[in-house]
């Protein structure tokens, strides 16, 4: 073993300090608390930014294509060939023609605007975020005269399934006296609940052609979506999907779309490393603060044991062991505490609502409805790894001091 059963009890001994030497054990006590706090934040903070990509990534790219194909210009006719053609792409799971276009609910004084996204009724639902989000109505009477709304969409005007919705399309018929808005009712078919609150609450489904014939679009649709089994490999597919294509439309991929978005969540989350990151250094000055406290106040018993045989590297792992052991200490204790809180941080969340009466996480600001959390157990070896490096090499100094001290000078004026 590198460390000698002497050496581990004399390092253990100073780290219990008695009651004349207790300043430095409460500093010891702090740095030890300071590094579990740090690694516990560190991994409670990644994990949160982790889940929130996680949960966005799969609800956007739910709700959303993977890809797009558009018209050079203007709206796709005669889309049913390229649709095959895309079917067959390697990677393609399934391509789907949709119409979208803006209108605008009004009901008793209240009036908001509206996405309206037109597809057929089997791919409603067959698309697993929005087919199995369907919490009040049945997604198999999505079809011709029934539409499905979001649920805060239902709250905010008071709907419910059966109700007539009224839609107005800014692509009215022109006349003499202008362009007058087309009106539309529909019944609602389905509510559902994607769990993000900006599709939850701007995002109306219609039968495609009910939404063709609404936005005077016959035999046309605004792109096509494309679904890949695995939509993280964009990279590759990209250019299956163009060959595909073959010049006949514009290919936009889900990192072209929400590129904006997903950097930004990706310049926080290093943002945010950096940052929690001063805690565990600023635990580890503690410790070379704390370690040199020691050094200092065990000048007489570092003489002692030179003078008894004891040489520099005893010493010096002595103190190296001592330091150590904090850190050590102190990471695992950080580490069991991150872990267990990203595994329960939901309850703990509602618990802390309910006793302070506070919306802690509102769905409206942050997207998503529940506070999620995905450990990532690299990162989480990173954080332990960074801990301990900072740990032990806190201790560097102060057990190189307590190797050099000279027993001669220690002992001059005892």
């Amino acid at each position: 073993m590198i460390f000698s059963a002497f050496e581990r009890m004399v390092a253990m001994r100073y780290l219990r300090a008695r009651r004349q030497e207790g300043f430095i054990s409460v500093i010891a006590g702090f740095s030890l608390l300071g590094i579990a706090l740090g690694v516990a934040t560190l991994i409670i903070v990644m994990s949160v930014m982790n889940g929130f990509r996680a949960e966005l990534l799969g609800r956007v790219l739910g709700v959303n294509g993977h890809a797009y194909v558009y018209a050079p210009i203007g709206l796709l006719e005669d889309y049913q060939p390229l649709a095959d053609r895309l079917r067959g792409a390697q990677g393609v799971v399934a391509v789907m023609p949709y119409v979208e276009g803006q209108a605008l609910v009004s009901i008793q004084g209240i009036a908001t605007g509206v996405q309206v996204r037109g597809i057929k009724p089997e791919d409603f639902r067959t698309r697993p975020v929005v087919g199995d989000s369907v919490v009040l109505g049945d997604e198999a009477e999505f079809g011709p005269g029934g539409i499905a709304i979001g649920v805060r969409l239902a709250q905010r005007f008071g709907l419910r399934v059966g109700d007539e919705l009224s839609l107005i399309s800014p692509r009215g018929a022109t006349t003499a006296f202008g362009t007058v808005p087309r009106t539309g009712s529909f019944r609602i078919a389905a509510i559902f609940e994607v769990g993000m609150s900006e599709y939850d609450s701007n995002i109306v489904y219609m039968p495609l052609d009910t939404a063709q014939t609404f936005y005077r679009m016959p035999g046309q649709v605004t792109a096509l979506e494309v679904f890949f089994a695995d939509p993280n490999d964009i990279g590759r597919l990209r250019a299956t999907l163009a060959n595909a294509v073959a010049g006949q439309g514009r290919v936009l991929d889900w990192q072209q779309t929400n590129s904006s978005f997903f950097t930004a969540l990706q310049v926080e989350r290093n943002v945010m490393f950096l940052i929690l990151s001063l805690i565990i250094m600023v635990a580890a000055f503690n410790i070379i603060s704390s370690m040199i406290m020691l050094v200092k106040d065990k000048g007489r018993d570092i003489a002692i044991l030179r003078t008894m045989g004891a040489t520099r590297g005893m010493v010096m792992r002595i103190f190296l062991l001592s330091g150590a052991s904090i850190g050590v200490i102190g990471t695992v204790a950080g580490f069991v505490l991150g872990v267990v809180f990203c595994e329960n941080i939901e309850a703990i969340r509602q618990g802390i609502q309910t006793l302070t009466g506070t919306d802690l996480f509102n769905a409206e600001i942050y997207f998503l409805s529940q506070l999620p959390a995905k450990i990532d157990w690299v990162e989480v070896g990173q954080v332990v790894g960074m801990a301990l490096a900072l740990s032990f090499g806190a201790t560097l100094y102060p057990s190189w001091r307590a190797a050099r001290l000279d027993p001669v000078e220690a002992l001059r004026y005892e």
